[in-house]
């Protein structure tokens, strides 16, 4: 553990993000907007609509944790990250909601913004993970202390980060952390030496490795090929798998850049996909410009739901 790490410990002070708020949580939520003790989530369910290599055939069992580091000016789970949807539930009462999805038949345990209660998670994890059976996947935002990652190792199979923004502008305008593109390459680094190559089961679902997210956004081609650089720079390639995503609605933005007032388009989209194989990316996925809807964001609730 850091030194940074043992004194946020004794002084109960949280410095678990890059924000590095220094909040003391058991009194005043953090920039995150968690608190603590305890964590706060919204929707549990089984989500169909994930990489096919995470939902599967029986989905994916997803837990929506509220609140968030990062706060992007377009997110789409707003009620979520900004909002605060949800019930405060105890460490051991999330414990009992992963063995709850394990026995619904879902081919893996999916961490939906984990990062601002990794110590709660990993020590729900820690009571169950020999009882799971199946992968759990760490669903973030890239925005992450490798301090912190570090307490994850032997608890989580897969990490599913997105890599946001490559210019330090873009990511202040729109999520106000210019030093995204530096903590997201630095935890990619860091996830990919803990779990190695990607690896899958007899039936495609993923099993162990790195499976990293990148949502283009209109009128930033340019930052999207830098994206992809960065991420071809911090693990090989061949080793992970990319998710290319083009499901950007502009109905989401809270702004007044024009530019995020539009959809991406068909040219955009595939000058990227084409950059992608360019650089040696082998495995991963596509969308259709008709995942651009939302109706594919999950309502969530200002209580506590379960739907299996």
């Amino acid at each position: 553990m850091s030194d940074r790490h043992c004194k946020e410990e004794l002084s109960g002070l949280c410095f678990d993000c890059p924000r590095l708020c220094g909040a003391r949580r058991e009194t005043r939520n953090g920039f995150c907007g968690g608190g603590a003790p305890g964590v706060r989530i919204s929707l549990v369910s089984r989500h169909m609509w994930e990489e096919p290599c995470i939902s599967g055939k029986n989905g994916a069992g997803t837990v929506f944790f509220s609140g968030c580091s990062l706060k992007c000016a377009f997110c789409q789970n707003r009620a979520l990250s900004f909002e605060g949807a949800g019930s405060v539930i105890t460490v051991d009462r999330l414990a009992e909601i992963f063995l709850t999805l394990r026995d619904a038949g879902v081919g893996c345990l999916d961490l939906v913004t984990p990062t601002h209660y990794t110590r709660a998670v990993c020590e729900a994890l820690r009571a169950v993970k020999h009882r799971l059976g199946i992968p759990v996947v760490w669903n973030s935002g890239g925005y992450e202390l490798t301090e912190t990652l570090a307490l994850t190792e032997g608890l989580v199979d897969v990490y599913m980060p997105d890599f946001k923004f490559h210019s330090p502008e873009l990511a202040a305008g729109l999520a106000d952390c210019p030093d995204y593109r530096e903590r997201a390459s630095e935890a990619l680094s860091f996830m990919y030496r803990m779990l190695g190559p990607a690896s899958f089961d007899a039936g495609g679902m993923m099993t162990r490795g790195l499976l990293v997210r990148h949502l283009l956004l209109p009128g930033c081609r340019a930052d999207s090929f830098a994206v992809l650089e960065d991420i071809a720079s911090a693990v090989p390639p061949r080793d992970i798998v990319l998710s290319l995503m083009s499901q950007y609605t502009p109905g989401f933005y809270r702004g007044d850049d024009r530019r995020f007032k539009r959809r991406v388009t068909t040219f955009e989209y595939r000058s990227v996909l084409r950059r992608a194989e360019q650089l040696g990316f082998v495995k991963g996925y596509a969308q259709s410009a008709a995942s651009a809807d939302p109706a594919y964001t999950p309502d969530f609730p200002d209580e506590l739901k379960i739907e299996l």
